[in-house]
């Protein structure tokens, strides 16, 4: 047995529990108690208060907090690629999944809300076709990835695997990866950062000045979500196409299908309110040019007019644009004469082109005054400007409205929701990584939050192991399917032939595939590696693992398999898990 006092997870909470270590996205869907734990693993692991040595962040006293931001989203850029491929964390099958499941939420309600088990989002995602997108098309359709949540240990990680320079995640690792360092680099409260999660995306709210959102290893601003380029287009996907399933905080969480909302209804209603602030803007002629830009097939309805060598020179909109690529200036503000000074001559025209609308009009129409989209009246107004004959006037304004007001698919829209706020995190800021351990540690026996933290953390000293063990028998695809041609000295000497060194410090510990991709791992780490593999192999077969002193010791079919160990755990783990 553990040595280390912990309080035994009840049966009946031991799936969710196991989860908080692999923490993989349909775990994360079916268990949305499991999101914010992660953000405080990161902020107890002892990698991200390091960054702070790097002289990159030596000037951050002296840094506004949204500078601060900007300089922490650059190291973020320059140190973490974001990383979806099928391979990293194996596949499994919906049908698994689904039986796993099926005890604590419906199928029909996973297959409706889940981009693994069915969702593939409105007409933009059919038109993608996501399992192509992903990959899975070469798959059955019963095949999905075990797309596993990363710790910022196992992001970095990354650096180990063949073809990999540096640290990387997928969009829920990079995520929490962010509201950790928000808390520790730039000294953001934890209250001011929420957590938001869609069926095929998950980014932050940061509520800083106008607002943030967090997108992968990007940062959106205000201004951004509105200027229509590329990488902001990408950005506004999740928001424009997908229900809001999860929104957490340090106060708690509201879910789009579970009734009972944990989440503080005052913080929940600031965050709506500041969220809807961040997705509309006035319309004036710099947004409609924005706009424009974002909607190439509108571009053909509109000419620019330009004086060249003291002549009046007209130009098809869309060579305009496509000019911005290769030059700093943009059509749509005070550049605009630069680019087109720029541009070739031969690329106007001596006359106006017919049918099209000349965009240099609206630079006038929008100082004579404020156009509101939502009014009738105004509608009509810029309607009349917008005398194309490719498309009717009113396409364009519905189009340009859906541009400019953005409305969430909000977890409460369909189904109101019984606010009834539990424990929150309490972490003052500015604290240092050992008063944030005491904090959490002295938290956890009120507020399951801060208790699941431990085990995303991997602390077995602090845990109990059973779910650990439970989550590395039962969720090791990677290992145990490249072991399948291996006979049993091979797997062994492949094991003990890997760097003898453990991602996580200290009492912590690696799952099997996280050792397996990193190819090194302590001596304990491997015993458990190799009890998922030969567990695969002969289901049927009871076995023990030992951590003593320096010794880690696999007992399995009549046979030990010791390994050198520094975790310095006092372990007797025997499978089948006795129930407690």
């Amino acid at each position: 047995m553990n040595t280390q006092p912990f309080p035994a997870v009840p049966g009946s909470r031991m799936e969710e529990v196991s989860s908080a270590i692999t923490l993989s996205d349909m775990e994360i869907f079916v268990f949305p108690s499991l999101l914010y734990p992660l953000v405080l693993a990161n902020l107890m692991s002892p990698l991200i208060w390091k960054w702070r040595e790097d002289p990159w962040f030596a000037n951050f006293p002296k840094l506004t907090p949204y500078r601060r931001i900007l300089r922490l989203k650059q190291y973020i850029m320059d140190h973490y690629a974001f990383n979806l491929d099928l391979e990293t964390w194996g596949l499994t099958t919906q049908a698994r999944e689904m039986a796993r499941f099926a005890p604590h939420l419906a199928p029909e309600t996973i297959a409706k809300s889940n981009a693994l088990f069915g969702y593939e989002g409105d007409q933009f995602y059919f038109d993608l076709d996501i399992r192509r997108h992903f990959g899975l098309d070469k798959y059955t359709r019963d095949t999905i990835p075990y797309w596993k949540t990363e710790t910022v240990e196992a992001m970095d990680a990354f650096r180990h695997k063949p073809g990999h320079e540096q640290g990387a995640g997928e969009c829920v690792s990079l995520s929490t990866l962010y509201a950790a360092a928000l808390y520790i680099l730039c000294g953001i409260p934890l209250e001011d950062i929420f957590l938001i999660a869609t069926p095929l995306h998950s980014q932050n709210f940061i509520d800083v000045h106008e607002g943030i959102l967090t997108n992968n290893r990007r940062l959106v601003t205000k201004a951004m979500w509105f200027n229509g380029t590329v990488l902001s287009t990408k950005a506004r996907r999740a928001l424009e196409h997908e229900q809001l399933t999860i929104v957490a905080h340090s106060t708690g969480w509201v879910h789009t299908v579970y009734l009972e909302a944990g989440i503080d209804h005052t913080a929940y209603a600031r965050f709506q309110k500041k969220l809807r602030a961040f997705l509309q803007t006035p319309v004036t002629s710099e947004i409609l040019f924005n706009f424009l830009r974002q909607s190439p097939a509108r571009q053909s309805c509109f000419q620019i007019e330009h004086a060249c060598c003291g002549k009046r020179r007209w130009i098809p909109a869309e060579r305009a644009y496509a000019f911005e690529n290769s030059c700093s200036f943009k059509v749509s503000d005070a550049t605009r004469e630069k680019l087109l000074a720029e541009m070739d001559e031969d690329d106007f025209f001596a006359e106006p082109l017919a049918d099209r609308i000349p965009l240099n009009k609206f630079d006038d129409f929008f100082k004579q005054g404020h156009i509101d989209l939502e009014k009738e009246e105004d509608r009509r107004a810029l309607g009349r400007e917008f005398n194309c004959y490719h498309t009717g006037a009113c396409e364009i304004i519905e189009e340009l409205r859906a541009f400019c007001r953005l409305e969430p698919r909000w977890p409460d829209a369909g189904q109101p929701k019984r606010f009834t706020a539990g424990p929150r995190i309490e972490l003052a800021a500015g604290l240092s990584r050992e008063e944030i351990l005491a904090a959490l540690e002295s938290q956890r026996a009120a507020n399951p939050t801060a208790d699941l933290a431990f085990y995303a953390f991997r602390d077995l000293a602090r845990t109990d192991p059973r779910p650990f063990l439970k989550a590395a028998i039962e969720r090791s695809p990677v290992c145990i399917e490249e072991a399948r041609a291996m006979d049993l000295p091979m797997i062994v000497a492949c094991l003990r032939e890997m760097t003898d060194e453990s991602i996580y410090d200290s009492t912590r510990a690696a799952q099997p595939d996280e050792v397996w991709n990193a190819r090194r791992g302590d001596g304990f780490e491997k015993a458990v590696a190799l009890a998922a593999i030969l567990h695969a192999k002969k289901p049927a077969v009871a076995f023990t693992i030992r951590a003593a002193g320096e010794t880690a010791t696999l007992v399995f079919d009549g046979q030990s398999y010791p390994f050198r160990t520094k975790k310095k755990l006092e372990l007797d783990l025997a499978w089948p898990m006795e129930e407690r």
